[in-house]
């Protein structure tokens, strides 16, 4: 969420921030969940795309997050944390969870220069 937030949003509330700390770690460091960066690129991509009454069409918003997500998927080459954070720490890997942060985030603003969305 900061790693593109601060870049894409107008404003980024601090709200926001509080909020997607407990996505960190496969929700709060269980490792079990979806990865905190995935999680927080769809907040980025909620927070510029989604709608704010039943009324609002989501296919955008779901489009995109799916994109982000399928992206993420293929390069990668899983969602959940813990297979994530086996691969950032075996030989050879990345070394740090903050490498693949920095990778989630340029795969977000690929995604949405690709979407028409200005980065």
């Amino acid at each position: 969420m900061l790693a593109v937030g601060e870049h894409v949003l107008d404003h980024l509330d601090p709200q926001c921030l509080r909020m997607a700390t407990p996505l960190a770690g496969g929700v709060s460091a269980t490792r079990l969940e979806m990865c905190g960066a995935l999680s927080g690129g769809v907040m980025v991509i909620g927070a510029l795309l989604g709608r704010t009454s039943p009324q609002e069409s989501d296919e955008r918003a779901y489009a995109v997050a799916q994109a982000y997500r399928e992206r993420f998927l293929d390069e990668l080459q899983d969602t959940q944390c813990a297979p994530l954070r086996e691969q950032v720490q075996a030989p050879g890997g990345m070394g740090s969870c903050a490498l693949l942060v920095e990778r989630a985030a340029m795969i977000l603003l690929q995604v949405l220069d690709e979407a028409g969305i200005p980065v």
